[in-house]
């Protein structure tokens, strides 16, 4: 396991953006598929977006879930050791904590859900809150 560290959460009006970081010290990300969960009060902790690592040919793509397709991005900087989230057009229903993982061996696909027993590197992560 290594330690991630996200930051970038707050307090944000409706239609609001933020840009969530995901950052490793111990390893280079860019090896690892990053995925992006969030976990609202009383509910499952649920996939919402991962990005495929850099280290193989075929490495995977970018997924959203349709909850956050067209508003939401996932991105890299290599050269910061660190993955984005972008996250435009918020909502109150986005409100929950959020969450990166990175696991070497996940393949991120544009269909397929990523699922928290995928993923063995966590966050602590970093409480997003959009209410007027």
């Amino acid at each position: 396991q290594v330690q991630l560290v996200e930051s970038g959460g707050g307090l944000v009006q409706p239609e609001g953006s933020l840009r969530l970081s995901c950052a490793a010290s111990e390893i280079n990300l860019d090896d690892y598929a990053v995925a992006w969960f969030r976990q609202a009060p009383g509910r499952e902790r649920e996939g919402i977006s991962c990005i495929g690592y850099t280290g193989l040919p075929h490495y995977g793509g970018t997924y959203y879930a349709d909850s956050v397709k067209g508003r939401f991005s996932v991105s890299r900087d290599n050269a910061k050791n660190t993955v984005y989230l972008q996250m435009t057009s918020l909502k109150p229903e986005d409100t929950a904590v959020y969450y990166c993982a990175a696991d070497p061996g996940y393949y991120c696909s544009g269909d397929v859900v990523p699922k928290t027993y995928e993923f063995d590197s966590w966050g602590q992560g970093t409480q997003v809150t959009v209410s007027s």
